[in-house]
């Protein structure tokens, strides 16, 4: 019994492989060989992760029934193995205990999934929470009882750190952590996802550490729990270096992303979803040109292609790095090839697609794109309601049309309205190269009227603003989103002072835009952004060992103050504002960089 139950978990495994290998065709034909709850598992397995990467709900009661089918076969077999000796060190039937706790998690997110989508067809943006609904309470800090003593403060216990026994006056005797063999392996890196995922999920503040440290422990692993942990990891990583703005410790997170990528990728050369991460990395660690030839070699011919899902992921990510590289003709072209594998907003694509073309003057080309928009929202729209994106979109595009026709008379050709490129307003300035950066700022400055504000940079290559009338900016929006620009790409190219003056300019105009509601809260979240980035300049990015009573005050100065910008960012941004939701993620997680940071100084 033991040796069928390796024999097929083996099987099961070169199954895995063939998936994470990006061969989902062998997967599943190595899935159906055998009817085994391992290989039940792997089928609802593949039928998961297409359903997840392209929110399809014929795959997702696929899932739903083949994962309820191994929970069925798991306890089947868990029943038997009650009844038998042990085979491991660990009691009969674990490894069927853990494959049914398989099956019950991946069945309950996919159940999750399926819910998501029939009752927030439009997602979240449109609910209160309670982040939007009111300020919170200011992150608390970790202080000793006594400020006499010299004595290290201790980090608070979390609240699943209490049932890990870590705080027992005795420990159990200690076992090898090295796996005996393939079945102790799936249940030790199982047994650390699992419990690494439900502190995630339902943890904490405090617990996020641990649930890591539980994921890390399971990605050093072989198995394929190895690679659902890796894979969550760098998803956690690749997101917190995207979105926060600041980093307590950067390197670490590069380091981590690092090691996940080595360990899967060399199994798995082909897998898509280790190649995007790879090009994620580069990106992350300013080798943007290393990322886009890493994307480019992903999407060869030569490559196997069946997992259509993870490969349309490859085709995301390199739009988005092309895109803040300023390579805008084939940042176009790779947008609108999105829509041929990608049903989701269209209009977005298209959007960002026609802000491309705008940038090189190809007017006709984004004036073809941008009429196109409106019945694709129309299409798009479920249940009556517009996605977040374009709502935002048609409001835009109603300011386009507006400006055009009292400039002109008409609306027609209204692209020859837009000044600041519909491509210039996501998150794409922070990891660019410096003289990506000035590119953007000489554009910028070349604008009508000129910018008040000078820098060493504003005159660098820019084209002299001629006067004209009525100028190219006439709008209080556009000159608020102008500030906002230049003030993250001033910060990106390392001129703080000049940064903070833009970023307080734009800010100051949140009162008179119409449209561009959202330029407040941004501006506050950047200067949150700016005033840790220049404390890290000014006292350094270290652990804090041997950082002085002085550059620790500083910290926790810089720390109070970025801790006020984002009160106000908050304040700046209730659900009306549109992509509000996306600014609070941006505030929360900066947060918690913030809490890690103050922790370290506080520590020694």
């Amino acid at each position: 019994m033991a040796d069928e139950t390796a024999t097929e978990l083996q099987s099961a495994t070169t199954g895995f492989d063939a998936l994470f290998a990006n061969d989902i065709v062998l997967a599943r034909e190595i899935f159906s060989s055998t009817d085994s709850p391992f290989h039940i598992l792997g089928a609802g397995v593949c039928a998961f992760l297409e359903a997840a990467l392209g929110m399809e709900s014929g795959l997702m009661a696929q899932a739903t029934q083949l994962l309820a089918e191994a929970d069925s076969r798991a306890k089947k077999q868990l029943k038997i193995a009650k009844a038998t000796k042990s085979s491991t060190r660990f009691p009969a039937g674990t490894e069927w205990e853990l494959l049914q706790s398989d099956s019950v998690i991946l069945h309950a997110l996919t159940l999750a999934l399926r819910l998501y989508k029939t009752v927030y067809p439009s997602g979240l943006d449109n609910y209160a929470t309670p982040a939007t609904s009111k300020l919170p309470s200011p992150s608390p800090s970790i202080h000793s009882e006594s400020s006499s003593t010299h004595v290290a403060k201790q980090p608070r216990p979390s609240f699943f750190g209490r049932f890990t026994g870590s705080n027992l006056t005795t420990q159990p005797n200690p076992v090898s952590s090295t796996p005996d063999g393939p079945v102790e392996e799936l249940i030790m890196s199982g047994t650390a996802f699992g419990y690494g995922g439900v502190v995630g999920f339902l943890g904490f503040k405090h617990d996020r550490k641990l649930a890591l440290r539980a994921l890390a422990v399971s990605a050093n692993q072989t198995d394929v729990h190895a690679v659902f942990s890796g894979l969550v990891l760098m998803t956690y990583y690749g997101v917190v270096l995207l979105l926060s703005g600041y980093q307590a410790d950067e390197q670490h997170i590069l380091k981590q992303y690092l090691a996940m990528i080595d360990h899967v990728e060399s199994r798995y050369p082909t897998g898509s979803l280790w190649i995007l991460n790879r090009a994620k990395l580069l990106r992350m660690s300013y080798d943007t040109e290393g990322a886009i030839k890493v994307l480019q070699d992903g999407l060869k011919p030569d490559r196997p292609h069946s997992f259509l899902q993870a490969d349309g992921l490859l085709v995301f990510e390199l739009a988005w790095t092309l895109l803040s590289q300023r390579r805008y003709e084939e940042a176009a072209q790779t947008f609108i090839r999105i829509t041929e594998i990608n049903s989701w907003s269209h209009a977005t694509y298209y959007f960002i697609a026609a802000g491309c073309y705008t940038s090189i003057k190809n007017f006709e080309k984004a004036q073809e794109l941008l009429d196109a928009i409106p019945d694709l929202i129309d299409k798009k729209k479920i249940g009556g309601k517009d996605l977040p994106t374009e709502v935002f979109i048609k409001k835009k595009l109603a300011f386009y049309k507006e400006k055009q026709k009292r400039r002109t008379g008409s609306e027609a050709d209204y692209v020859h309205s837009i000044k600041i490129s519909p491509a210039e307003v996501w998150n794409t300035h922070a990891r660019i190269g410096k003289e990506i950066a000035h590119a953007h700022i000489a554009e910028l400055c070349s604008l009508s009227p000129p910018v008040e504000i000078s820098s060493p940079l504003t005159a660098l290559g820019a084209t002299p603003t001629l006067p004209s009338n009525p100028p190219d900016l006439d709008t209080p929006d556009e000159l608020a989103v102008r500030s906002l620009i230049l003030g993250i790409v001033h910060r990106t190219a390392g001129e703080y002072p000049a940064s903070r003056e833009f970023l307080v300019d734009a800010h100051k105009r949140h009162s008179t835009v119409k449209i561009s509601t959202w330029v407040g809260g941004v501006a506050c979240f950047e200067l949150a952004v700016l005033d840790l980035k220049e404390a890290e300049a000014k006292l350094g990015g270290d652990d804090g060992v041997g950082m002085d009573s002085a550059k620790k005050a500083a910290w926790m100065d810089a720390l109070k103050a970025a801790g006020v910008r984002l009160d106000q960012a908050l304040a700046l941004a209730p659900q009306s504002v549109d992509l509000s939701s996306r600014l609070d993620t941006r505030i929360s997680m900066l947060r918690d960089e913030m809490s890690t940071k103050r922790e370290t100084i506080e520590r020694v």
